[in-house]
């Protein structure tokens, strides 16, 4: 009996023990599925791109030669008195006039890290007049070693730019060497858009008007801030910045119907977009992406904000957009008002065709053909595209 007492007695002891131990199990399995859950709600909303892509008869054999042997051809630009500027990301700004190359001077200090070095060229609409011609670049101007985006203007002269200006210099310098931007545009009114990645500060920068980085700018064309700039007179911040919240524009174009500024931007593992810039706007990153970090996990759980503009579209998987050009010319059949986009990653050019402002087909073009860079309607009515490692070449319609 005393024994059977004693046993009795243990009876709510281990219950109490078995009791703890489950209760701390299901604790620690609670944790767990919260910390999953959060990951897959952060995961499940990015969508793969909805508009899927289909295939091109357009071969690389389409292409006919205008330059070859170059290596980063970043940028080009037709003058129109012939011939054609090409930028290599190394530092060389190239003529290209009837087969023959030279190279044009008077260049200021030009470093080239990373994915940074020369990239856009343009001319001003009013060229023919002025003769100005503007540069985006990395300059080691400053205080600190490395380098940030500058873009300035000049005039060719011979062999040579003159009448050089620097217009803008972000800062600080770094020697980070990823997201610089940098395209440029002129809008109809004659102002100079220009963007600047995030620099590879995606915390500090983009969300920060007081801050270079991750931002689309605008000045008149000789470099003053316009005074109807959505943050002039705001204690600290950059006047120039036009739009906020991106990562590394590396396209930008004028919408030839609408006059909008339109630009294209890298996304981390996804989200590359698609984006109408309006003044004063935050385009979210990296607050709001459809993209997550390289290795797998969330940067955040949200792809959309009311207080945050959505992208026109966006690409997931990624398809390193490089270039952006509308078309305006009949040259190619059913291509007018389609958007032209380079892939660095795929090595391809895509058609995006358009209606009512939305995309709602994608076309492969040249797959295969290379890294491409660059992509522009030139003054012949003509698409031409620079291919990294092989030079610049024009697209014959089928």
């Amino acid at each position: 009996m005393s024994y059977i007492r004693n046993s009795a007695s243990l009876v709510p002891i281990v219950a109490e023990k078995l009791f703890y131990k489950i209760t701390t199990v299901m604790r620690a399995l609670t944790v767990f599925v919260g910390i999953f859950s959060f990951y897959l709600l952060g995961c499940s909303q990015r969508m793969d791109t909805q508009v899927p892509i289909r295939a091109s008869e357009l071969e690389a054999s389409m292409l006919e030669p205008v330059a070859e042997g170059l290596t980063q051809p970043w940028s080009m630009a037709f003058l129109p008195e012939g011939g054609l500027l090409v930028t290599e990301k190394s530092g060389e700004l190239l003529l290209i006039e009837g087969g023959n190359r030279r190279v044009i001077g008077g260049l200021p200090d030009i470093v080239s890290i990373g994915q940074g070095g020369l990239m856009d060229v343009v001319l001003h609409p009013g060229y023919e007049e002025n003769g100005w011609i503007y540069i985006s670049y990395v300059s080691p101007t400053g205080d600190q070693p490395g380098g940030n985006t500058a873009v300035l203007r000049g005039r060719l002269e011979e062999e040579s730019l003159v009448d050089v200006e620097v217009l803008y210099k972000a800062g600080p310098n770094t020697e980070v060497g990823r997201h610089f931007g940098s395209r440029l545009a002129f809008d109809r009114g004659g102002y100079l858009f220009f963007s600047i990645g995030d620099r590879g500060a995606r915390d500090e920068n983009p969300q920060d008007i007081t801050k270079d980085g991750g931002k689309v700018y605008r000045l008149h064309d000789d470099g003053r801030v316009p005074e109807n700039n959505p943050f002039v007179g705001q204690a600290g911040s950059k006047e120039a910045i036009y739009s906020y919240g991106h990562r590394n524009p590396q396209g930008m174009a004028l919408h030839p119907d609408t006059g909008k500024i339109w630009i294209h931007e890298h996304g981390p593992k996804g989200g590359d977009e698609i984006n109408v810039i309006e003044a004063g706007k935050n385009y979210g990153w990296p607050l709001v992406t459809f993209g997550v970090n390289y290795s797998g996990t969330p940067i955040t759980n949200k792809t959309a904000s009311p207080h945050m503009e959505d992208p026109l579209f966006h690409w997931t998987p990624s398809i390193a957009p490089s270039g952006m050009a509308f078309v305006t010319s009949d040259r190619y059949p059913d291509w007018e008002g389609s958007l032209l986009v380079g892939s660095l990653k795929f090595a391809y050019l895509e058609r995006l065709v358009l209606l009512d402002g939305e995309v709602v087909e994608r076309e492969k073009l040249l797959d295969g053909a290379g890294r491409m860079r660059d992509v522009m309607q030139g003054p012949d009515g003509y698409i031409y595209v620079s291919i990294e490692g092989r030079g610049i070449f024009r697209i014959l319609p089928m």
